[in-house]
């Protein structure tokens, strides 16, 4: 038990700790079960169904077209996989392949090499990476600070397949062309021929050093395209180097605000108008959600002292209990962390005094009493089973991605 406590960071309610309980003043320490942040089968309950979120889904729906079930499934699991894949856990990339697997056996378009909906500019959002992948997708693919696309135009007197990453729009983009043509109803062949950086701080291209006619067989390659949507927006493809694909033509709201986090460009601004539209919507109250939430960026740098930071939910997780229980948990070095439990209470339509007054280091099944107290209001800007903004402590802007099973 004490192995999980260190890996997870918070104890569970079985585990007996002397240490604290000698200097807890009403010897009720409690803690929830340990639950492993990769598993998938907690249930949020009460909370679950009165999430304002919600709307936001509806939003995307709206904006994007009508989904298929199982295309809002691939969508949902792709919503908070940082890296495009990169650092996913392996319980997420098996709810990803499920959900393309599943969408790989529906009726997409047919001949999609044939349909006018495969042209045009596709954003990348999740790939696999095995070790046989570009150089390429092995170098930029998994920086979340730079957005990659495909272009894909088929029906030209050049039919072309393009790769490009955006670096950003003060710095310029990658493109890496390759001279296609149609071999079936699925499959496209391709021969990378030429590649260069365009600079936006200078008039002329860059070439990019690759003598692509040296490389031979290794310039050529094929893709197919396993499934398009009949809206046009999501394609699955897969190379011939067994790479899979996940593109959109258009990500929804929330996929943009993870990626603008991701970018750390224009954050707060971005985090402010998805919290505005949210509440523009919303025709009912949003309730704060059980579960473990992971810290994933606030409006206020940390401060000098990390267990200021800690206390004030500046770092690490927050866990949110039905009793009305609220915990901060921050992992500190060689299995030991922070811990400290509190509560909050419902004080207007989207708002909660809390109260975090119980802390401890804890190292394994010891722990040492920190006496401190912090008391403020929160206030939930939005909430669905993935995602939660909140203003807080100082009233500083808190965006958590949920880490546990929101189902």
């Amino acid at each position: 038990m004490a192995v999980q406590v260190a890996k997870l960071g918070f104890l569970c309610n079985t585990c007996h700790h002397p240490a604290l309980s000698h200097y807890r003043k009403n010897n009720h320490f409690s803690y929830s079960n340990v639950i492993n942040t990769s598993s998938r089968r907690r249930r949020s309950l009460y909370f679950s169904r009165r999430i304002s979120g919600s709307l936001i889904k509806e939003e995307e729906e709206q904006q994007q077209g009508s989904f298929t079930q199982p295309e809002t499934q691939l969508i949902e699991a792709l919503i908070g996989i940082q890296g495009r894949g990169r650092d996913a856990s392996s319980q997420q990339l098996k709810e990803v392949e499920r959900a393309v697997q599943s969408l790989e056996g529906q009726e997409g378009v047919p001949d999609p090499t044939d349909s006018s909906l495969i042209e045009g500019r596709w954003q990348l959002v999740f790939t696999t990476r095995p070790g046989t992948a570009s150089p390429i997708q092995r170098t930029f693919v998994g920086v979340d600070g730079f957005s990659v696309f495909q272009e894909v135009y088929l029906k030209t007197d050049d039919p072309r397949v393009s790769n490009i990453v955006k670096f950003s729009e003060a710095i310029g983009e990658l493109k890496v062309e390759a001279a296609a043509s149609v071999k079936d109803g699925k499959r496209i062949l391709f021969r990378f021929d030429r590649a260069a950086f365009s600079f936006s701080f200078l008039p002329f291209k860059v070439p990019y050093p690759v003598p692509f006619k040296l490389l031979g067989e290794e310039a050529k390659g094929w893709l197919d395209t396993t499934y398009l949507s009949q809206s046009g927006n999501i394609r699955i493809s897969r190379g011939n180097k067994g790479t899979t694909f996940v593109l959109q033509k258009e990500t929804a709201p929330r996929q943009k605000l993870l990626a603008t986090i991701s970018s750390g460009v224009g954050v707060k601004e971005a985090v402010e108008k998805f919290a505005a539209l949210n509440q523009r919507l919303a025709n009912r109250e949003p309730e704060l959600q059980v579960g473990i939430w992971q810290l994933i960026w606030s409006s206020q740098q940390e401060t000098d002292s990390w267990i200021e930071n800690a206390a004030n939910g500046l770092m690490g997780k927050q866990i949110v209990k039905e009793s009305g229980q609220l915990r901060f948990v921050v992992d500190i070095l060689l299995g030991m962390r922070f811990s400290m439990d509190g509560n909050f209470v419902k004080s207007g339509n989207n708002t909660y005094d809390v109260t975090m007054d119980d802390a401890a280091i804890i190292a394994g099944s010891f722990g040492l009493p920190v006496e401190m107290i912090t008391k403020f209001k929160l206030e939930l800007l939005y909430v669905d089973n993935k995602i939660q903004i909140t203003r807080g402590y100082n009233k500083i802007l808190f965006v958590h991605l949920r880490v546990d099973d929101a189902e």
